[in-house]
């Protein structure tokens, strides 16, 4: 069954909106750029139309670099297919925070005001990552109910699985119940948005202590845990 809901309640984070921004724990931000983020995450709300669903799926099979969920929904990726290979279930997810803020911080930008739109770009990047944890931390709560363990959430792009699985990940949740639309070239619009899966497993099938980075030789990637 697919739930979908639109109540969220996000709590930001300055020192992620920072970090979002390129802030290092060692970088002092201008006054003015503690005083954008203070000024915008006070009215933040009236940008914001944060909503997510997602369903729960059982892992039928696993085959190499394939994995069969029930739907039927097929997920190619090495990475994916260690991670639900353990796996009982697999709970597929889109989140977003709906168009309203990309919106002003293009207007800014058209405006001149790059770093007025800098700093709602990354109050966005933190508001959407927080309508995600949220729903994985649904996921979660089912998955314990059924005595279950959670991995981390994994999406296309990251790793080996292909941005193409979209499509998949999409067709899994139902088009219908979600607020968001891919591209051609499989980009979700409204474009803070985030859409993946997490692994559910037994305690002993080890899914929430998997973690593909410290085999991935790609150092510098975005997403390294």
């Amino acid at each position: 069954m697919a739930v979908a809901c639109r109540e969220v309640d996000i709590s930001l984070d300055k020192s992620a909106i920072l970090r979002s921004m390129g802030y290092g724990a060692d970088a002092e931000p201008s006054a003015r750029v503690v005083s954008l983020i203070d000024e915008y995450v006070r009215e933040i709300e009236q940008l914001l139309e944060p909503s997510y669903t997602y369903v729960v799926r059982n892992v039928m099979a696993v085959k190499g670099a394939r994995v069969l969920a029930e739907g039927p929904a097929v997920f190619e990726s090495r990475v994916v297919s260690k991670l639900l290979g353990g796996c009982r279930q697999v709970g597929v997810f889109v989140a977003t925070i709906g168009g309203r803020l990309e919106e002003m911080a293009c207007r800014l930008a058209d405006e001149g005001l790059m770093l007025q739109a800098s700093v709602l770009d990354a109050i966005g990047s933190e508001a959407v990552s927080k309508v995600a944890e949220f729903a994985e931390r649904l996921m979660g709560w089912e998955a314990a109910m059924d005595g279950l363990v959670t991995s981390r959430r994994f999406s296309p792009g990251h790793c080996d699985w292909d941005i193409s699985q979209q499509m998949m990940v999409f067709h899994t949740v139902d088009r219908d119940s979600t607020d968001v639309h891919l591209t051609e070239s499989c980009l979700m619009v409204p474009r803070k948005s985030i859409s993946g899966i997490v692994g559910m497993g037994d305690p002993e099938s080890g899914a929430n202590a998997f973690n593909p980075c410290p085999s991935c030789d790609r150092t510098d990637c975005p997403g390294r845990r």
